[in-house]
């Protein structure tokens, strides 16, 4: 059976000393679109959008420096404590997006403490956009050959050149799909529904549905960790189940205290 082959030039473009790489390009639009879906929400909610400017540059740092640190101490732990310095080479890949999503949590605490909004509130809307976040930084790990799934021979498989000549679950796009169903269904939720007015309820609903999701396909996902755990679960499911466990009780918490946002 013939795959797919997938052999594209990680460059996007070159002119002289200035490379501009297709993963770069495809985070800087999730950003780009993430902030854009945030203006609308708060242009519907009627809150400061000027503000938004200096959320972004908290929760963009939060996103980069704890996916960077849940990397290295999620995934290659014994790595990285030998080799402490090369938790600034960024450059050189390794990123993770539990890390992440702490990262950003944290950001949109910090950012809270300085500027009057609930920050439940906050993170309630922050996580449909989160979600919309995550369908490019997954495509963009598609096109840049990582992540990759195990090898298979489902007709929609990929074979991955830069990698190796295997046939491959494009794993990187069923979590773009994911992303994009619950994108979507949070819109849903947001727009046509009280949900929103139950602070807790739109984070904890993310959480469920993007967490139940990231475990179902890392079934699929090649090894990523350095190490093995003497489980049948691997690293990535592992993580996710606290955040699943907190969605869950956000949720019931939401519900049960009614706390309107």
């Amino acid at each position: 059976m013939e795959h797919f082959v997938w052999n594209i030039d990680p460059v996007m473009l070159a002119l002289g000393p200035i490379t501009i790489h297709w993963y770069g390009a495809i985070f800087a639009s999730s950003i780009f679109a993430g902030l854009s879906y945030m203006k609308w929400i708060y242009q519907q909610e009627n809150q400061n959008v000027e503000s938004l400017d200096n959320l972004l540059v908290y929760v963009v740092i939060g996103i980069i420096v704890g996916a960077r640190l849940g990397h290295c101490f999620f995934y290659e732990p014994s790595y990285y404590f030998a080799n402490p310095l090369k938790i600034l080479a960024i450059w050189e890949g390794g990123l993770a997006s539990h890390g992440g999503g702490l990262g950003a949590i944290i950001g949109s605490y910090l950012y809270t403490k300085k500027n009057p909004l609930n920050f439940l509130w906050l993170l309630d809307r922050l996580a449909i956009a989160t979600a919309l976040f995550g369908i490019f930084v997954r495509s963009a790990n598609f096109v840049n050959a990582e992540i990759i799934g195990k090898a298979t021979d489902v007709p929609w498989a990929v074979i991955f050149q830069r990698v190796d000549n295997v046939a491959r679950h494009p794993a990187q796009l069923y979590e773009a799909l994911a992303y994009g169903l619950i994108f979507i269904t949070l819109t849903f939720v947001y727009k046509l529904t009280k949900a929103k007015t139950y602070q807790g309820m739109l984070l904890g609903m993310f959480l469920i549905m993007t967490f139940t999701a990231r475990f179902i396909i890392e079934f699929f996902k090649q090894q990523q960790a350095a190490y093995t755990m003497e489980t049948s679960l691997n690293t990535g499911q592992m993580l996710s189940i606290p955040f699943f466990i907190v969605g869950v009780v956000l949720v019931i918490w939401s519900i049960k205290n009614k706390v309107n946002g």
